[in-house]
């Protein structure tokens, strides 16, 4: 029987898409990794522990950890995937301590960095004109804190929680109580050393290689990962004085913390929380600190109101301490606070900004740390605060939650509008940040709970039109990602397609998928 030449063309075509197939098959199998010349090293076996992290509600179980000794290494990884083209399902993580609350440092399937094995960059503080401490980017701020505290030198800004790595915070933006003064950590940075998602390592700053730059700073590991980084320093304090006064009206507490940012001399650090019907943890805080007048102390109950908790420090040296105390006076003058729940303390520097971590040593002795944390951040505008906060916290949050609730205003202006980061279109806006943790308990669903809870809450945003944007987001569509970052979205996608148009790295963040060849 006669081959015609149409079906030899058919079986051409067959041959070739299933070498094609084939072909894609093998290139996704951990083999391939093992032909990479590395200084480090690839593990294959024993990696569930890459499959978890803080939020402790998703896992996606990858094929490889890569633990690098390099850039080089690091580089040669996401080349080795880059040149695999499109054929391949292989996707990329970088994991710095695990923090993230929803899967956004995993890849199933895919390869985690391990950042925090990196050692690719000895921390070098310079303490010159312009002070600046040089690290890994899978450095921890602890670290880097007491480093920079043998020069007499820390970093400007800080998280709440300093157990973190540079790379890690850097992409998302970092922000704590000094945040109103000298922004958040994203606008600390001198230079970046970042690979992108082609395997490229490119230096990057303000003026060299900028649009990289500020795109990889709150970019979500999106456009590449950040192996080194240059960081602002300033003088450090020895001690802190660690003031707590409570509200039981919001407008005053909004109104209040509002001043105390914008003063030109006003404390070093302020953030707000909101205590909802939590006798409890009012007791425990005011344990650790001495109260003004012990005597109206004693007699102040909270009658099950939500109370609002106005946090300052003020920064000083051994001698000065007097000098501090004469300034925190000058300005408690001004705030409305209640007189009898005016609280001190007096710490170390270090004591003071390392704080989280003695709390967290605390719940881990207890089981009370790895359970899941269905955290919501929200970014609220000024105009908008006290709608927010009398549906939220007079309906939604109706009883004891299980967490702090955080809530203080930053200024806009104090972020570079260059990088990455989508923010509420007002001067003023407040973090709201609901950190639940969820413990499991008999007959009663914590987690579904504050889940069914946040989405309530999403939920009043959208209907009210609060203009809110969610810090730390989370969102299973591009679509929600598109509305996110609103008129941003358009830079951002071309960012993408510049620095890793494979979309090869950060896939735990849902934003882009990588769609492979479709045969």
């Amino acid at each position: 029987m006669k081959t015609s030449p149409t079906n030899v063309s058919k079986l051409f075509m067959f041959l070739l898409l299933s070498s094609v197939t084939m072909h894609s098959s093998d290139i996704d199998t951990p083999s391939s990794l093992q032909t990479l010349s590395i200084d480090g090293s690839f593990s294959f076996h024993n990696i569930s522990h890459a499959a978890k992290d803080f939020g402790n509600r998703y896992q996606f179980l990858p094929s490889a950890i890569l633990q690098p000794n390099s850039v080089s290494d690091i580089a040669k990884t996401i080349r080795h995937v880059f040149e695999l083209g499109p054929y391949s399902n292989l996707t990329i993580a970088a994991r710095g301590r695990g923090h993230s609350l929803q899967g956004q440092a995993q890849a199933l399937e895919g390869i985690i960095i391990q950042m925090e094995s990196f050692r690719g960059q000895e921390t070098r503080v310079h303490n010159g004109e312009i002070p600046y401490v040089e690290a890994s980017g899978g450095a921890l701020w602890i670290n880097i804190l007491n480093e920079s505290l043998k020069h007499g030198l820390a970093p400007k800004s800080w998280t709440d929680y300093l157990h973190l790595t540079i790379g890690g915070t850097l992409s998302n933006a970092g922000v704590s109580g000094q945040a109103f003064r000298h922004g958040p950590q994203i606008s600390n940075v001198y230079q970046l050393e970042v690979v992108t998602g082609k395997g490229e390592v490119v230096n990057c700053s303000k003026t060299e290689n900028a649009d990289l730059f500020f795109g990889v700073l709150g970019g979500l590991g999106q456009f590449g990962i950040i192996t080194k980084a240059k960081i602002a320093l300033e003088p450090a304090p020895k001690m802190v004085k660690w003031i707590r006064v409570l509200y039981s009206d919001i407008t005053t507490f909004t109104e209040d913390q509002e001043m105390m940012i914008s003063a030109e001399n006003t404390f070093d650090y302020i953030e707000g929380f909101v205590i909802i019907n939590r006798t409890g943890i009012l007791n425990n805080w005011r344990s650790s600190f001495n109260p003004q007048d012990p005597v109206q102390a004693s007699q102040f109950k909270s009658d099950g109101r939500i109370l609002f908790c106005l946090e300052m420090t003020k920064n000083f040296n051994s001698d000065e301490s007097e000098l501090a105390d004469q300034e925190i006076n000058a300005l408690l003058s001004r705030l409305r606070f209640i007189p009898s729940t005016l609280f001190k303390s007096k710490v170390s520097y270090v004591e003071f900004l390392d704080r989280v971590h003695i709390s967290e040593m605390q719940l881990r002795s207890k089981g009370l740390w790895e359970v899941p944390h269905p955290w919501l951040n929200l970014l609220i505008p000024r105009s908008k605060i006290q709608d927010f906060a009398k549906e939220v916290f007079g309906k939604i949050l109706t009883d004891s939650s299980t967490g702090p609730i955080l809530m203080y205003p930053v200024h806009k202006s104090k972020w570079d509008n260059r990088t990455s980061v989508v923010l509420p279109d007002e001067e003023v806006f407040y973090l709201v940040g609901l950190l639940t943790s969820a413990p499991s308990s008999s007959g009663h669903d914590n987690l579904d709970r504050a889940l069914k809870q946040n989405q309530r809450i999403l939920d009043f945003c959208k209907k009210a039109r609060i203009g809110m944007k969610q810090y730390l987001a989370h969102y299973n569509t591009q679509e929600e990602w598109k509305h996110h970052f609103g008129a941003r979205w358009e830079e951002f996608q071309q960012r993408k397609q510049a620095y890793d148009p494979l979309a090869i790295l950060a896939p735990g963040q849902r934003i882009f998928q990588k769609t492979g060849f479709s045969l």
